[in-house]
């Protein structure tokens, strides 16, 4: 394995040398011009950062069209330093693999994330606006360096397959994915590869062109250690799945013999550690842990809830209904129109479908419960306005 590694290792740096060619031959055009090789880090890190691995539950969130879990990974991604232009960025190129209206409802989810987040006094980083293209900017030569770069070989005149088949889908490939989405800089190769990897992973009947980008993600850097990384990504973040397809995918490119997936062993997922509640939809200090699913998403899914004394949910429903189960502290729980009702450890809350609601710790006591709720249309809650103090401290 570690030859193969050398292997791809030495191509890349060919190819990242041979691009120079093509850089200095644009910048003798006006205007000047990025070469290509400067997208690509030119160390690489042993493990993904913290901002490669937020942009991979937002780009597979947008491909499946969670926009529940895609609003918690967008506020996630801004908090862990992600820039505004860089999911901005995320959108552009997911819309050419899962499609312009996952794409524009995912900008939307993000605009309205935004505003709630400057309602808060939330002031998040812009961050970098992509290189200007020039005046005299050849999309369609530049499209083909790019793609002949990223595959690691000469795809530019093809002699059958699609390309010759209906050879305008691959003029708009060309000059279109490959010359001006990848022309634009705010996010580099590697981050690229993690979104369209994201995306392909968690949309079924995409495998080929899986397999394919995950060596074009190799080909750009991407180890063996950070690709089984983003793995486990998809397992926490998004879905078993999408992480089994993944994994597969990968250990085929590497000849790598997968477990069977209908595998019965019992399997323990390990706490990843707390995540803090977004403001929107919370009041007070709450985190997030020990989040779950089951492998169809259609089933249920949850996680422990953590509150401190005083802080709750905003008002909302959940299509299914929910289960709540408290492991300890003491709480408060009120359907809309009801009375507030007192919960300690042991307690097991229902409740129903639609029905308006929030839940929280009592005054003086945090309280942490096991939250359970099924999905309808990938969505297991709707949220409403905060609950108000007066509201909070009726009797």
């Amino acid at each position: 394995m570690k030859n193969k590694f050398k292997k791809i290792s030495i191509f890349t740096m060919l190819l990242f040398i041979s691009t120079g060619i093509y850089g200095n031959e644009i910048s003798q055009n006006k205007g000047e011009v990025k070469s290509m090789e400067n997208q690509v880090q030119k160390k690489l890190s042993e493990t993904l950062s913290i901002k490669q691995k937020s942009i991979i539950p937002i780009a597979a969130h947008t491909a499946t069209g969670d926009i529940q879990k895609l609003e918690f990974a967008l506020n996630k991604g801004l908090d862990s330093g992600l820039t505004i232009n860089e999911i901005k960025e995320i959108f552009v190129h997911s819309y050419a693999y899962a499609g312009f209206p996952r794409a524009l409802n995912g900008i939307n989810t993000f605009m309205s994330v935004l505003d709630k987040r400057t309602k808060q006094g939330i002031k998040d980083v812009v961050g970098k606006e992509a290189t200007a293209v020039p005046v005299n900017f050849d999309s369609n030569s530049y499209g083909h360096k790019t793609r002949n770069y990223l595959v690691g070989r000469d795809m530019s005149n093809p002699t059958g397959g699609y390309q010759v088949f209906v050879p305008t889908i691959d003029k708009f490939l060309v000059e279109h994915l490959f010359g001006d989405i990848f022309y634009r800089d705010t996010l580099n190769y590697q981050e690229h590869q993690l979104v369209t990897i994201s995306i392909l992973s968690a949309m079924k009947g995409t495998e080929p062109q899986l397999r394919s980008h995950l060596g074009v993600s190799m080909n750009v850097g991407l180890s063996k250690e950070q690709l089984e990384e983003f793995v486990e990504v998809l397992k926490v973040e998004v879905s078993k799945e999408s992480a089994y397809r993944a994994l597969e995918n990968l250990n085929n490119l590497l000849g790598i013999k997968s477990p069977l997936k209908q595998n019965e062993d019992i399997e323990v997922i390990k706490n990843k550690g707390n995540v803090k509640a977004s403001k929107n939809n919370f009041t007070g200090d709450v985190t997030v842990e020990s989040m779950f699913a089951t492998d169809s998403s259609s089933n249920y899914q949850g996680g422990t809830v953590n509150f401190e004394a005083g802080a709750r949910t905003a008002w909302h429903t959940h299509p299914l209904g929910q289960t709540l189960i408290v492991i300890s502290g003491h709480g408060l729980v009120q359907a809309e129109g009801k009375a507030i009702q007192e919960i300690s450890v042991g307690d097991v809350v229902w409740i129903p479908a639609n029905t308006k609601h929030w839940h929280g710790a009592s005054l003086d006591s945090p309280m942490s419960h096991v939250a359970i709720s099924s999905p309808e249309n990938n969505s297991t809650v709707t949220w409403g306005e905060q609950v108000s103090d007066k509201q909070y401290n009726a009797k």
